[in-house]
């Protein structure tokens, strides 16, 4: 759906014209079963917006269709809204729909994939015939939901067969999971955030447990309540699990396959677990609850208001509301940004209050607002407490309190790079409290990790980089990092795992790092956007700045990118979603855009935006 098929000669059904072709063996829109005999002609979606409510169902194979007819009706049951792909299923023989399993992977090609036929080497008559699918690679949705960019030329084979009982084609192979474009893709499934805790984040320290965001696909017709709660019970994807907890106990799933979640008339859930879930206690039960109701916050205009567990015998285990969540699990550190900060035309760091865009920016309490060293970037720790600060010239980090009368102390780190660009990052606290920058030094590039913003800097281990870092983002729930590494003359974003060694209290690995905006040649800045998003500024081959949202697993979120704003040399975000984008512009200096809004000019001079963090 959503592109030509082609193959042997024959050209697919376009589903643009879906309500047409319902009665051809194709796809059905519901409320589209009667068709208008006047009227003028226009032009209608090949997809219908992501946002429609329009459901899409199968037909299945029509008596006496043709080998090719079979292929294409197939492939475009893969893109309906048939919950257990049971339409699907009748375009197989019996022995391949016991086989198929259609929740192995969704592989996502930039178009719909094109079936050719492949000679068989056989006569006219033959009962077998052998199609090519073809298409160019753009993700692939695992069997946990985790989606991952993905490149190069697909090529699989379906065969077919012409059964002896009613001389009918049917497949009787095919490759596992499902194929589709990504159009389709875009129509057919959802990304939604589910919600473990961080393993390295503190405990017993009676505050919210920090969570972090695990982002998936389900398909967003076919029940995704359920379909995202059975995804959490089943564990983190495998890139985020070694730096995340559940509350749930292994192999706790809901009660049965027919179990379906809805919110009733009181917008509450009622969600029934086996009897792995059975003897646990009452705050691990508010854990998991916290789980849940963070997860399908974003499924509902409104999110769910309450949360029941029950055991396996229907009795009820906890009830959680989403007020009382928040003293369970919090998004990250838990806490709300007062402040956006930048340095301004005195090379002092600067603040102004976050929701009120009239206020004018005044210095920070403290050494550095008063002048004395001049800066070039700073960083705010997450309770606002303490800021470092980069000097002017990238050689030296400074440390202070944002208290009236603070001052600081010598360097915590000093770079030995011959030039300002080969000296220190922009710092970033994390949500443990401890403070990262990287030194550009070619002769000796490292990544710093420094506990409680003090002491002897820890050099941080990332052999898997394999390039210089430029710029380094801590999330909020402490345990991913961005970073835009330069290799090769080109510089990436990558999205790497903080992992603590058990053994060497002050050890700190960066593993795993992915590629999270993989078409951008030349990536510039970015920074943290939301609980699993970033906003980035790049450019692609030969191609000018643009500024756009990318999410952690490298997949595009639906909306609109940021309006289009000129030489953009910094940005700054909040994971509060609801704060404004600041950015600093060489045309226009620091500006501020909020949701719906333009850009707005806050001061003419001024550079290196941040939010806390």
């Amino acid at each position: 759906m959503g592109a030509d098929r082609g193959g042997n000669g024959v050209r697919g059904r376009r589903s643009v014209s879906v309500a047409v072709y319902a009665a051809c063996g194709g796809l059905l829109l519901a409320g589209c079963a009667s068709m208008p005999d006047s009227g003028d002609l226009r032009g209608v979606e090949s997809t219908p917006r992501p946002d429609s409510q329009v459901r899409v169902y199968a037909m299945p194979p029509h008596p006496g269709a043709s080998a090719a007819e079979i292929v294409q009706g197939f492939l475009e049951a893969l893109t309906s809204d048939d919950a257990k792909y049971e339409t699907a299923g009748k375009y197989l023989t019996d022995a391949a729909r016991k086989t198929w399993d259609p929740y192995h992977s969704t592989t996502v090609l930039s178009d719909a994939p094109e079936p050719v036929g492949a000679p068989s080497g056989t006569k006219d008559g033959s009962r077998e015939a052998l199609f090519r699918l073809n298409g160019s690679k753009v993700a692939k949705v695992d069997d946990r939901h985790a989606y991952g960019p993905d490149a190069g030329q697909y090529s699989g084979s379906v065969h077919l067969t012409k059964l002896k009982s009613n001389k009918q084609w049917r497949i009787d192979g095919l490759p596992q999971g499902v194929v589709m474009g990504t159009s389709d893709f875009q129509r057919n499934y959802v990304s939604v955030n589910k919600y473990y805790y961080a393993s390295n984040g503190p405990s017993g320290t009676g505050r919210p447990l920090g969570t972090v965001a695990d982002p998936v696909y389900v398909r967003a017709q076919v029940d995704p309540m359920t379909q995202i709660v059975r995804a959490l019970l089943k564990g983190p994807t495998s890139w985020l699990d070694p730096v995340v907890r559940s509350s749930f106990p292994s192999g706790t799933e809901l009660k049965n396959d027919d179990v379906t979640l809805s919110p009733d008339d009181r917008n509450s859930v009622t969600v029934p677990l086996n009897a792995r879930a059975d003897r646990v206690g009452g705050p691990q039960c508010r854990q998991m609850a916290a789980q849940l109701l963070l997860t399908l916050r974003d499924l509902t205009p409104t999110g769910v208001d309450e949360v029941e567990l029950q055991r396996s015998n229907g009795s009820q285990l906890c009830v959680l509301t989403k007020a009382k969540a928040e003293s369970v699990a919090s998004h990250g550190t838990g806490e709300h940004p007062e402040y956006q900060y930048f340095i301004d035309h005195e090379q002092r760091l600067v603040r102004m209050p976050g929701g009120n865009r009239d206020k004018t920016p005044e210095p920070v309490p403290g050494a550095l607002g008063e002048g004395e060293k001049k800066l070039r970037a700073a960083a705010v720790s997450r309770d606002e407490d303490t800021a470092a600060g980069v000097s002017a010239d990238g050689r030296n980090l400074y440390v202070g309190s944002l208290v009236p009368g603070g001052s600081l102390a010598e360097p915590v780190v000093r770079s030995q790079g011959a030039t300002a660009d080969d000296r220190l990052t922009t710092p970033s606290w994390d949500a443990r409290g401890d403070l990262w920058v990287a030194d550009r030094d070619p002769k000796n590039p490292r990544l710093l990790l420094l506990e409680k913003g003090a002491g002897q800097p820890i050099v941080v281990q990332a052999p898997e980089l394999g390039g210089r870092i430029e710029a380094v983002r801590v999330a909020a729930d402490g345990v991913r990092i961005a970073l835009i590494v330069e290799k090769d003359g080109k510089s990436s974003l990558q999205i790497g795992r903080i992992e603590r060694s058990a053994d060497e209290p002050h050890g700190a690995y960066i593993v795993g790092p992915q590629s999270v905006a993989p078409q951008l040649e030349e990536v510039t800045a970015m920074s943290w956007a939301g609980d699993s998003r970033l906003v980035v500024v790049g450019s692609e081959k030969g191609g000018v700045q643009q500024m756009q949202y990318v999410q952690v697993d490298g997949s595009t979120p639906l909306g609109t990118s940021p309006s289009a704003l000129a030489n953009v040399k910094e940005i700054a975000a909040s994971e509060d979603e609801q704060l404004p984008l600041v950015a600093h512009s060489e045309t226009d200096g620091i500006v501020r855009l909020s949701a719906g809004e333009q850009w707005q000019k806050v001061v003419k001079d001024g550079t290196a935006p941040v939010y806390p963090g």
